[in-house]
């Protein structure tokens, strides 16, 4: 079983990247389990998810990464017994650190044959959470295997380049590249590497 965490600020697309996931992965013949982590009181996501036919599992009020760890556990054993899929992808709530839930799919035992985090940041609000959530930002991408910039569609001349050099400059190990959820730029390449 493999295990992708979708890693990002809140509004950078990462519910947009998990249905793209869960059908691209459906249609390669994988049974995915969803597991959606809302910070909200009203589930939408769970209840779009849950529509479009996947299976999908909602942790609602608070954050899996802190307050609701012992439910995360659980919920990831619950997920192994009943569903057995092939594929589980994680959406924190856009506070978490994806690292700390990275940990705890460890320490639930199931036999994981990778566990993976993808991060990405929102090119639009992306000045914004630099300048004033640097640290957290940073903390947030930290594991990711690579990072996308979102919504590459609707960027201004140079901000793809500015983002992408930061990023470089603070994570020189990983790939960074600019994406459009909404449009499908690029995410042949953000499948291939999730193969």
């Amino acid at each position: 079983m493999e295990v992708f965490i979708v890693g990002g600020f809140l509004g950078s697309g990462k519910t947009s990247l998990l249905m793209k996931l869960a059908a691209h992965f459906t249609e390669n013949k994988k049974r995915v389990a969803l597991l959606v982590n809302e910070s909200g009181e009203i589930g939408v996501d769970g209840a779009t998810l849950k529509a479009q036919g996947y299976d999908s599992i909602e942790l609602p009020s608070g954050c899996i990464c802190c307050t609701l760890a012992g439910t995360l556990l659980n919920a990831l054993k619950n997920i192994k017994e009943d569903i057995d899929p092939d594929i589980i992808i994680i959406e924190p709530t856009g506070l978490a650190l994806p690292h700390k839930v990275k940990e705890m799919v460890r320490q639930a035992c199931i036999d994981e044959e990778r566990c993976m985090i993808v991060g990405i940041a929102d090119i639009q609000r992306f000045e914004d959470l630099i300048t004033k959530k640097e640290d957290f930002f940073l903390r947030q991408m930290n594991g990711s295997e690579f990072i996308m910039i979102n919504k590459a569609d609707l960027a201004k001349p140079g901000q793809i380049e500015g983002a992408t050099e930061w990023l470089k400059g603070h994570f020189p190990d990983k790939e960074v590249f600019p994406v459009s959820v909404k449009d499908g730029t690029n995410l042949d390449k953000v499948y291939g590497l999730m193969s």
